[in-house]
């Protein structure tokens, strides 16, 4: 069994994307053996109000009885913008959304401002995972009117030491931190946070050049398969999994990797 914990639906302003919608994206599912993705609205990062992204979601999987079965949906709150308690109430008690996705350096706050660890524990709270992107796309080839954060710049890309503040603050949620890119280094005190934390990564992002080598660092149990779709391509976060020779893992390793630790995430 497969489950993709990081896809998309809806748009990207600054680069034409293809099988964006839930009638696309299951096709390339079916074409490369998917069961269930995970999936969130792109329109979210974008519109004032995302509770029209989490709307427009909710309508387009309810227009198929097969996306409901295949789908499971992510909402997008933005905590610095008025009513978002209400929207997390409704994408969760109404849309029966399985998680929230969070987007601190697209809708400009800290990721230790006051609202975000409030929002974060409102998840918690829920029994729902919450997810960070590194980043969305590739800074280098950013449009001038997308956010500034090139490497150099005051708000650059993040590492994995930018995430793990949120962690901290509230150690007792569950976290998805995908699209794993840049410096993965870590100090003792930080791995050991990164071990004991309910945290997992997907494996769609450029930095894991070496999976088993990213297992015996940080536990079997940290991964689960992720494309990033449809703004990365499918393939690479399953070879990531599939080209792992007996000699680097075990055959019950790659299952979690597919699908168990999702599963475990999700609660499904």
């Amino acid at each position: 069994m497969l489950i993709d914990i990081n896809a998309y639906v809806g748009h990207w302003p600054f680069q034409q994307l293809k099988y964006n919608t839930c009638e696309g994206l299951l096709g390339r599912m079916n074409k490369f053996g998917v069961d269930s993705s995970v999936i969130s609205n792109l329109n979210g990062i974008f519109y004032k109000n995302t509770a029209s992204a989490n709307e427009e979601l909710y309508d387009e999987i309810r227009s198929n009885r097969k996306f409901g079965d295949r789908f499971i949906p992510f909402g997008v709150i933005n905590p610095i913008y008025a009513g978002w308690k209400d929207d997390l109430e409704v994408c969760v008690k109404k849309y029966g959304f399985k998680g929230i996705r969070i987007y601190p350096k697209y809708h400009d706050f800290g990721i230790t401002d006051p609202a975000c660890i409030e929002l974060v524990k409102r998840v918690r709270d829920y029994g729902l995972p919450v997810a960070f992107n590194f980043r969305m796309v590739d800074s280098r080839q950013r449009s001038w009117m997308d956010i500034d954060y090139v490497v150099g710049t005051p708000k650059p890309e993040w590492n994995l030491k930018n995430i793990l503040p949120i962690v901290r603050e509230v150690p007792d949620a569950k976290y998805m931190i995908l699209n794993f890119a840049n410096n993965a280094a870590l100090n003792d005190e930080e791995m050991g946070l990164v071990k004991k934390s309910n945290l997992l990564f997907d494996t769609s992002g450029r930095a894991i050049t070496n999976m088993a080598e990213f297992i015996d660092r940080y536990g079997k149990d940290k991964f689960a398969f992720g494309t990033h779709a449809p703004i990365l391509d499918y393939l690479t976060g399953q070879l990531r999994i599939e080209s792992m020779g007996p000699s680097e893992t075990d055959a019950q390793t790659k299952e979690l990797l597919r699908s168990g630790n999702a599963k475990k995430m999700l609660g499904i």
